[in-house]
C-alpha cells in the first residue's frame, strides 16, 4: 500500500518558490565558498596557500562540479544493470516471441531490480547483466501497468556460485528537487550498455495533459491503462530506447526517478517516475506481487472553467460501482474526503488524490461530502479491489486463434453484458478459424466449446488440450460464439501437423548450362548482327554438357535445327522449355556461333536437377529453426564443392533458441552435437533426440562464408504455465 502522502488540500501556495529560494541560497553558499573557502592554517604549506589563492575560480568550480558528479556516478553506477527480455506476443492469431532490451537498478541486497513495466511487458525470460559485465538470470517479481513499473530479482545462487558481492542503490526523495538540479540518466540507449548523460530537471509535476485541460489517460494498448498515478519529473539529459527502467540520480548519488518516456531518436526531453512513487509500488510487489489498490467508480475532473470555487468535478460514474451504490451522479462536486476538503484545480492536482484514494484499504468505509444542484449531501463509500485492467492471453495454435481473458474494465469498454467467455484476439490467415463457415472474427466471445462453458483462459486451454490428446474425438470442434449480440455456432476442424516437403516436379530433359537471352541490339553489338539466340553464360561443373564442349560465351542459335530466336526479356526462359519437350537420354545437337565460326555441338540430355523450391525441408519449433536439404544449384553458386554435405538454415525465429545462438539464415549446418547432418530425415532425428536428452547445451558447427564457426544454442526446456502457445 502507498505510504500516505500530502491531500491536495494540504498543499501549500508557494511552497514551490520557498523550496527554490531555500536551494538558490544554498547553491549560492556553496559556489561562493568555492571561491573563499581555502584552508588556512599552520599545517598548510605556503605554497599550496599560494597554489590556491592563484587558482582560477572558474576553474575550481568546475573541478569541484566534476567531483560531484563522478562521486553520484560511482554510488550508482555498480547497481546498473541491463536487462535482456525474451517475449511472447500474440497477434495475428499466433504468438510471436521476440526480444526487447531495457535498463534497471539494483535496489536492495536481497537482489530485487526496479525497472519499467514496459520492458517486461510479456515477458518469458529475463537475464540482467551487471555492471561487471557478468550475466545472471532473473525472474518476474510482480508488476504494475498503471505506474508503468516493474521488479525483477536476480538469481541469488547464480551471484553466489560467482563469488559476485552486490552493489544497490539508494532510493532518494523526488519530493525534495527542484526545477533547474542537475541529474544523470543511467542505462542502455539503443542496447549500448552502462551509458551516463548529464541534464538538469526541467519541470519536476509534469503531466501529459489533453488540449481541454483533462488529464491525459496514457494507454499500451485498447485495454491497458498507465501514468494515472503519476507526476513526471521531467527533464533533459538524454534518454533513448533502451535507456527504459534506468535510473534518474541526483548529485548526492540517489535514484530520485526511473526513466520511462523520452524522444523516440533521443534528445532534450525525458519523462522519469518520481522516485517516491516507485519505492511505494516497489515494496507493495515485493510483498504482494502486485499493487493492491481500492476502485471507486468514477471519473473525476479539475475545476478549472467550470464555474465552482472549491471541490473536484465527478465526470462519469460506471453503474453498479462503489460510487453508485453511494448514490454519485455524473456533474455532482465532491467537497470533502473522510472529513478533509479537497480542491483539484489544475490536472496537475488529480494525480495526487487518485493516489492517495487509491491508497485506502480495500473494503475502506469512505466518507464523502458532495455537492448536488446547491445542495450539500453526506454519504459513505465502501471500496472494492481494483482490478486489472487487461486479462491473460493465450495462442491456439492448431486452431490458429489467440484469445485473452475478459476482464470488467474490458466488458465495460465493449459493452458486454459481463466477463463470461474469452475474446477473440486474432485469427490466423489460412487456419481451420479462420476457413469455417462462419469463420471466427476478431472480437468474437467464445463461450462454449463442444458444449462446455468457457468462463476463463484457463478453462479454454483445459479443453483444447484435452481435445488435443484424446485421439478419440471428433475431427470437428463445435464452438458457441457472439459476435455484436447475436448468438452464433461455427465448426473448425484442426490441422494434424503435416512434413512442409515441397512436391517435386517430374524429371524432365536438361541441359546443365545457364544462358542469357541474345537480342538484335545485343547481336550488333557483338559484331554478329544475325547471331540472335542464348548466350551461354556458365557451364555446371560435373554435367554431360561440361563433357560436350560447350563454353562460356557461345551463342546457341538453334536446337535441332530449330531456330531460337527471342523476341525480348520475357522470352528468357525459351531455351531450357524447349530442352525439357525432349526426351531425357536423347542427344541434342545446338548449332552455336564461337567467334566468326558456326559449329554443331552435340550434348547428351540428361535428368533435371533439383531446385531449392522442390527441396525437403523441415522446422523445429523448440529451436524456431527451418533447414533444407542442399541442391545442385546451391553448391555451384557457393563454390562449394560437389560431394559438400549438410543443410541450409532458411529460417531463424525472431528471439528463438536458434537466434539467441547466432544462427543465421544462409549458414549451412555441417554437424550438430558432432553429429553430421546428411539429410533433414537426420536432422529431424537429430531434434527428437535432443528433446528427449534436453542438454544444457547444444553446439552447431556451420559454414559461414568462406570460415567455419562454433555456435552454442542454450535451450530452456523449462516449460511456459502463463501465456504460453499451446501445440
Amino acid at each position: 500500500m502507498h505510504s500516505k502522502k500530502k491531500t491536495v488540500a494540504e498543499q501549500q501556495p508557494g511552497q514551490l518558490s520557498k523550496r527554490m529560494s531555500a536551494t538558490c541560497r544554498f547553491v549560492c553558499v556553496a559556489l561562493v565558498s568555492s571561491f573563499i573557502s581555502l584552508p588556512i592554517g599552520a599545517d598548510t604549506a605556503p605554497e599550496a596557500q599560494d597554489q590556491n589563492q592563484h587558482q582560477d575560480p572558474a576553474d575550481q568550480l568546475r573541478h569541484n562540479l566534476q567531483a560531484l558528479i563522478t562521486s553520484a556516478r560511482d554510488r550508482v553506477f555498480p547497481s546498473l544493470v541491463n536487462i535482456r527480455v525474451i517475449t511472447a506476443n500474440y497477434f495475428n492469431g499466433d504468438e510471436h516471441k521476440g526480444l526487447s532490451v531495457g535498463s534497471g537498478t539494483v535496489i536492495s541486497p536481497e537482489g530485487y531490480v526496479l525497472t519499467n513495466f514496459h520492458v517486461v511487458r510479456n515477458g518469458q525470460k529475463f537475464t540482467c547483466t551487471l555492471n561487471n559485465k557478468v550475466e545472471i538470470s532473473a525472474e518476474l517479481v510482480g508488476e504494475d501497468p498503471l505506474t508503468d513499473l516493474a521488479v525483477l530479482k536476480l538469481d541469488m545462487q547464480e551471484l553466489e556460485e560467482l563469488g559476485i558481492s552486490l552493489s544497490h542503490a539508494k532510493l532518494g526523495d523526488s519530493d525534495n528537487m527542484v526545477i533547474g538540479d542537475t541529474v544523470m540518466s543511467m542505462g542502455s540507449p539503443w542496447a549500448l550498455s552502462r551509458s551516463v548523460s548529464l541534464g538538469i530537471i526541467s519541470n519536476t509535476d509534469r503531466l501529459l495533459a489533453s488540449v481541454d485541460d483533462d488529464a491525459e489517460e496514457m494507454h499500451f494498448n485498447r485495454d491497458q491503462r498507465t501514468g494515472i498515478f503519476t507526476r513526471w519529473i521531467q527533464h533533459d539529459s538524454s534518454i533513448s530506447p533502451g535507456n527504459s527502467g534506468g535510473p534518474l540520480v541526483n548529485l548526492e548519488g540517489e535514484v530520485i526517478g526511473v526513466n520511462a518516456m523520452g524522444r523516440r531518436r533521443g534528445g532534450d526531453m525525458g519523462f522519469a517516475i518520481p522516485s517516491n512513487l516507485a519505492r511505494d509500488v516497489a515494496a507493495d510487489l515485493v510483498e504482494h506481487g502486485q499493487v493492491l489498490r481500492s476502485w471507486y467508480g468514477w471519473k473525476l475532473k479539475p475545476i478549472k472553467n467550470s464555474g465552482f470555487s472549491k471541490g473536484v468535478l465527478v465526470n462519469s460514474v460506471v453503474e453498479d460501482s462503489p460510487a453508485a451504490e453511494a448514490g454519485i451522479e455524473a456533474g455532482d462536486i465532491i467537497l470533502g474526503i473522510n472529513d478533509e476538503p479537497v480542491t483539484v484545480w489544475f490536472p496537475e492536482e488529480e494525480p495526487l488524490l487518485l493516489m492517495q484514494l487509491a491508497g485506502y484499504p480495500v473494503g475502506s468505509e469512505v466518507k464523502l461530502e458532495w455537492q448536488r444542484d446547491g445542495e450539500t449531501h453526506n454519504a459513505t463509500l465502501v471500496t472494492t479491489q481494483l482490478e486489472a485492467d487487461r486479462g491473460k492471453e493465450a495462442s491456439f495454435r492448431k486452431w490458429g486463434v489467440v484469445a485473452i481473458e475478459i476482464t470488467a474494465s474490458m466488458a465495460r469498454n465493449r459493452r458486454l453484458p459481463d466477463t463470461r467467455g474469452v475474446l477473440v484476439q486474432g485469427v490466423r490467415s489460412g487456419s481451420p478459424a479462420q476457413t469455417a463457415e462462419p469463420p471466427l472474427n476478431y472480437e468474437d466471445v467464445i463461450l462454449a466449446v463442444n458444449g462446455e462453458a468457457v468462463n476463463s483462459i484457463a478453462k479454454l486451454l483445459e479443453i483444447y488440450e484435452a481435445l488435443d490428446s484424446d485421439e478419440t474425438a471428433e475431427s470437428e470442434v463445435l464452438i458457441e460464439y457472439t459476435r455484436r449480440g447475436t448468438n452464433q455456432l461455427t465448426l473448425i476442424k484442426p490441422k494434424e501437423s503435416t512434413s512442409d516437403d515441397r512436391p517435386r516436379e517430374l524429371a524432365k530433359a536438361w541441359i546443365g548450362i545457364a544462358v542469357q537471352p541474345v537480342l538484335p541490339n545485343l547481336a550488333r553489338h557483338l559484331g554478329t548482327p544475325e547471331a540472335t539466340g542464348f548466350r551461354v553464360t556458365r557451364v555446371y561443373p560435373d554435367t554431360l554438357a561440361a563433357d560436350s564442349g560447350l563454353a562460356a560465351g557461345d551463342v546457341i542459335l538453334a536446337l535441332d535445327d530449330q531456330p531460337l530466336k527471342p523476341i525480348n526479356m520475357q522470352d528468357f526462359g525459351m531455351f531450357h522449355r524447349q530442352v525439357r519437350r525432349l526426351d531425357i537420354g536423347a542427344t541434342a545437337r545446338l548449332t552455336v556461333q564461337r567467334g566468326d565460326e558456326k559449329l554443331d555441338v552435340p550434348v547428351e540430355l540428361e535428368r533435371t536437377r533439383l531446385t531449392p523450391g522442390e527441396a525437403s525441408n523441415e522446422y523445429n519449433d523448440d529451436f524456431g529453426l527451418g533447414v533444407r536439404e542442399l541442391t545442385f544449384l546451391d553448391r555451384d553458386e557457393n563454390r562449394w564443392p560437389v560431394d559438400m554435405e549438410g543443410l541450409l538454415i532458411t529460417k531463424v525465429e525472431r528471439a528463438g533458441w536458434a537466434q539467441l545462438g547466432h544462427l543465421r539464415p544462409t549458414d549451412l549446418v555441417l554437424s550438430i552435437n558432432d553429429e553430421p547432418m546428411h539429410s533433414v530425415a537426420q536432422f529431424r532425428e537429430t531434434m527428437d533426440a535432443l528433446d528427449r536428452q534436453r542438454p544444457e547445451r547444444v553446439t552447431f558447427l556451420v559454414l559461414r562464408g568462406a570460415e567455419t564457426r562454433f555456435q552454442y544454442v542454450q535451450p530452456d526446456w523449462t516449460p511456459q504455465i502463463a501465456n504460453t502457445t499451446k501445440d
